[in-house]
């Protein structure tokens, strides 16, 4: 291949490249169209993330700031039941769970004389999707009606005497997005506390700012997670985000970005070691090959909107390969089909399913540059290249 040819090859790539950036922009924005159209759908019937606060109760004294003092439970056992239950909209994947909530709080007077006691349990947000209310105060409840909430805050008060303890107890479920936090009001003491959470899901991660649990255990379908507080000033708060599920349209949109990189690779590979074989390819072949390599992407961006996102790489990856790796068969035969159909798998194939699993896609790239380096540099150690790039041999079927 002369200079001009490999300047007009070089043009051809840079040109698909920007198709694919255009293509990758509009795959972006189709998703993003979809995600706020549906979000506020999904929300609406699974509310938002859930937080749970910590609850507390005060009591009227001269010596207390604004006349009143807050204390917290001397006690608290708390478990809870998260189950994920992911619902697909357009494009994207929204982390929808089922949360089961059961505590029990002891609250105790602090005083030397009797106290009425003014508790305050702090009910999440979406609190109008909280189903089977339960709230028992010193068993005054017999039958666990649920009291009126005021401003999302229910406020029962109770007498107890010096030094007394009444028990509270509170369980409800209640569905949710993202993710699940249980929060401490201030930065006081918290004393003998103990929650254990149970997943349906194994892929755990725990928000920013949250402590990790103090024993894990995983089961058949999840894991058993519990936090154990004796005695701790300003303790972590507790929380679970959802598992992700791979979103097609973000998956298809970074295929898209990173697609020309695979294709100069495959380039590079072709037009070095067909050179080495006397097999000189044009500027033409260098664009049906570029077209061949888009219509995977191309073909996958569309297809995940009818089938699964594998079943749909699938068929995308197949198409590609009978269109690059069979034109290459036609241009320079067999010689040529042997070294294209393992590039092929490699950097498109290999290269894009990388996109599948977070993380990989950097040491993915790397690797294969790395790799693809050694293996041409092993081949054309003693090429003489002015005979390879002179040669005037015409490509064979």
């Amino acid at each position: 291949m002369k200079p001009l040819q490999l300047l007009a090859s070089a043009a051809i790539l840079a040109c698909t490249a920007v198709a694919w950036l255009v293509l990758g922009a509009a795959v972006t924005q189709r998703a993003d169209t979809f995600s706020r159209s549906t979000s506020s759908d999904v929300g609406d019937v699974w509310g938002p993330p859930l937080t749970q606060t910590h609850p507390s109760a005060f009591f009227l004294t001269p010596n207390g700031r604004n006349g009143r003092t807050t204390i917290l439970p001397t006690a608290s056992t708390i478990e809870t039941r998260l189950s994920s239950e992911p619902k697909k909209r357009g494009l994207l994947w929204h982390k929808t769970y089922q949360l089961h909530f059961s505590g029990t709080y002891q609250f105790t007077n602090p005083t030397r004389i009797p106290q009425t006691l003014y508790v305050r349990f702090i009910l999440p947000e979406a609190s109008r999707g909280l189903h089977e209310f339960t709230f028992d105060l010193g068993g005054e409840n017999s039958d666990k009606s649920a009291p009126a909430a005021r401003d999302g805050i229910i406020t029962r008060a109770i007498p107890v005497p010096a030094g007394g303890t009444v028990p509270l107890t509170v369980s409800y479920l209640a569905r949710g997005t993202d993710s699940w936090n249980y929060q401490f009001p201030d930065s006081r003491r918290i004393t003998d506390f103990k929650l254990t959470m149970n997943t349906d899901f194994p892929d755990i991660n725990f928000p920013t700012g949250t402590g990790s649990p103090t024993r894990r255990k995983q089961s058949d379908t999840g894991w058993n997670l519990a936090w154990d507080y004796p005695d701790v000033l300003n303790a972590h708060s507790i929380g679970m985000d959802m598992p992700e599920k791979l979103n097609a349209g973000p998956v298809a949109a970074r295929m898209a970005f990173f697609a020309p990189v695979s294709l100069l690779f495959f380039v590079t590979v072709i037009l070095l070691i067909g050179g080495m074989r006397g097999i000189s390819l044009h500027p033409v072949h260098v664009f049906f090959i570029s077209a061949g390599f888009f219509a995977f992407q191309l073909l996958f961006a569309y297809l995940v909107d009818l089938l699964p996102i594998v079943t749909s790489f699938t068929i995308s990856a197949l198409v590609s390969l009978a269109l690059v790796s069979g034109y290459l068969r036609a241009v320079g035969g067999n010689a040529l089909f042997k070294i294209a159909l393992p590039a092929q798998l490699a950097y498109m194939v290999l290269f894009s399913a990388s996109f599948f699993f977070h993380g990989l896609t950097g040491i993915t790239i790397t690797c294969g540059a790395i790799a693809t380096l050694a293996i041409l540099m092993t081949l054309t150690a003693k090429v003489d290249w002015k005979t390879v790039f002179t040669s005037q041999k015409s490509a064979t079927a």
